[in-house]
C-alpha cells in the first residue's frame, strides 16, 4: 500500500460515521459487525473514488 493509499483509508476512516468508529468497539457482536461493514463501505468508496465530497450533511451532529 502507498503512502498515498494510506492517507485516503485514514480520511475515509475519519470521514466515516461516527456510530460506525464506535460501534466497533461494542460490546454486542451484531452491533460490531454492522459498524465494521459500514467502515469497510465507507474506505471501498474512498479507494475507487465514488466517495461523496462532503460528508457533513449526511448525520446529525448531536451535543454531548
Amino acid at each position: 500500500m502507498s503512502r498515498n493509499e494510506e492517507n485516503h483509508v485514514a480520511l475515509a476512516i475519519l470521514g466515516a460515521p461516527g456510530w460506525a468508529r464506535l460501534g466497533i468497539t461494542a460490546p454486542a457482536a451484531h452491533l460490531r459487525e454492522d459498524a465494521a461493514h459500514e467502515l469497510a463501505r465507507v474506505i471501498l468508496a474512498e479507494l475507487d473514488g465514488t466517495a461523496p465530497e462532503d460528508r457533513s450533511g449526511d448525520q446529525m451532529g448531536l451535543a454531548l
